[in-house]
């Protein structure tokens, strides 16, 4: 295959730089009116160079195309310069109902709650409204309950290709009494295994109940418990 001339080359990285989402290398292709193989391999030669020279940024294939990033290595400098993405730092209850959602996905409202011992129905609208996670079907096991997933932006945000990218969760498991409660909780044998039902052992889900299961776990004045609520 033949080499890009460095002007191909250059416009190619011109148009990385100017992106704010991932670009496909069909679409890079497209514009600059070149065979989608050769692009393919002039972006990988990119990213692998870049990689090679220690650079301050990276070029990184995430969610179905190619981002420009900044190095990992510079993540300190880069905080003290500016102040957050759109970037707002994420609460420790969005960050733990946005790890569930991840790992379990699809998942209904009253999983999370259940997890996370409170009521998560804010903290997913929050989510929801930030982009990371959406409505991706019903239930047909629990009442129709809504099930979440995350989004595009959920990969993009975190570098991530796709979901296979996510860390192993075994890497993060708690010790065994509390791993039995979230397996109890969320009905899977293992880490990592969808589960199989929303419903309590009287065979009722949360959502025919009408209440969040834990929803009286909630604090009145929005201070989060312990992830599990476990003592």
């Amino acid at each position: 295959m033949s080499q890009l001339e460095p002007s191909e080359r250059g416009a190619i990285e011109a148009l990385l730089f100017v992106s704010d989402e991932p670009v496909s290398a069909a679409r890079i292709a497209e514009i600059l009116e070149l065979p989608v193989g050769k692009v393919s391999s002039a972006l990988n030669g990119i990213a692998e160079e870049y990689r090679a020279d220690e650079r301050g940024f990276q070029l990184r294939e995430v969610a179905g195309g190619w981002r420009l990033y900044t190095h990992p290595a510079y993540h300190d400098q880069i905080e003290q310069y500016v102040l957050s993405w759109d970037t707002r730092k994420l609460s420790q209850a969005a960050l733990e109902a946005l790890s569930v959602i991840a790992y379990h996905q699809p998942v209904a409202r009253a999983g999370v709650n259940a997890v996370r011992g409170v009521n998560s129905e804010a903290v997913i609208s929050s989510l929801i409204e930030k982009g990371l996670v959406r409505e991706v079907g019903r239930s047909a096991e629990a009442g129709n309950a809504i099930l979440y997933g995350t989004t595009r932006t959920f990969l993009e945000k975190f570098g991530l290709r796709d979901l296979d990218g996510l860390p192993p969760l075994e890497e993060f498991a708690p010790d065994p009494r509390v791993e039995q409660a979230i397996r109890e909780r969320l009905g899977t044998p293992t880490f990592g295994v969808p589960m199989s039902s929303e419903r309590d052992e009287d065979g009722e889900s949360a959502d025919q109940r009408g209440d969040d299961s834990s929803a009286g776990d909630s604090d009145a004045d929005g201070d989060e418990s312990d992830i599990l609520g476990i003592d």
